[in-house]
């Protein structure tokens, strides 16, 4: 009787750098959820989602972030280069992941959408595992999270530029994406504006 080879296990690689310029500088990872900072929210999603680590790529007040966080058990990775846009926190996860190699996808969320919950992470970490390539959707949108398997890794990173992250390798390898559906789940929204911090008092 043959058993089935295990799969490599999908590294959770959280983006949580954003200074939140437009929430009037509140680093988005500091942002006040439930009474703890929003990235220990964002974490616990990842791992209860599935992911076997977390990966979490600081940039904004990162030291007051180490300090305030609980972020214990995870790899921290600094992006010096926040300010350039999500793109740069992207490249620097990809580059770090793939330095430390065994992993067989990385599964990306965003800090400021603790609307998407566990259920939205194991629905596209179970897809992704068969395509190395998935994306949650909402009513057919595409969005996040996301998986890309290890063999994707560099060709994003050269693409990942401004605040456009994988959009321009996500749009030129669509016919390989595997969309899954999370509406009935989770919800996609950004906090971006101060008019969406009164989501977070839920």
């Amino acid at each position: 009787m043959t058993h089935p080879t295990p799969h490599p296990p999908v590294a959770g690689l959280l983006l949580a750098a954003g200074g939140g310029r437009r929430l009037g500088g509140r680093p988005k990872a500091l942002l006040d959820f439930r009474g703890r900072p929003l990235v220990e929210h964002a974490v616990r999603v990842l791992r209860e989602g599935g992911c076997s680590q977390v990966y979490v790529v600081l940039g904004a007040a990162a030291d007051e972030v180490r300090r305030r966080a609980g972020l214990a058990g995870c790899v921290l990775v600094e992006n010096p280069e926040w300010e350039q846009g999500m793109g740069s926190s992207l490249r620097a996860g990809l580059r770090r992941l793939s330095e430390d190699k065994g992993y067989g996808a990385a599964l990306t969320s965003l800090v400021d959408q603790p609307g998407i919950g566990p259920a939205a992470v194991a629905r596209v970490l179970g897809a992704g595992r068969a395509t190395g390539l998935a994306a949650a959707s909402y009513d057919g949108e595409r969005g996040h999270p996301v998986l890309f398997g290890a063999d994707r890794w560099a060709d994003i990173a050269r693409t990942a530029t401004g605040d456009r992250g994988a959009r321009a390798y996500l749009e030129a390898h669509a016919a390989e994406l595997t969309l899954v559906e999370c509406g009935d789940v989770a919800q996609a929204y950004d906090i971006d504006l101060p008019e969406d911090l009164a989501r977070l008092e839920v």
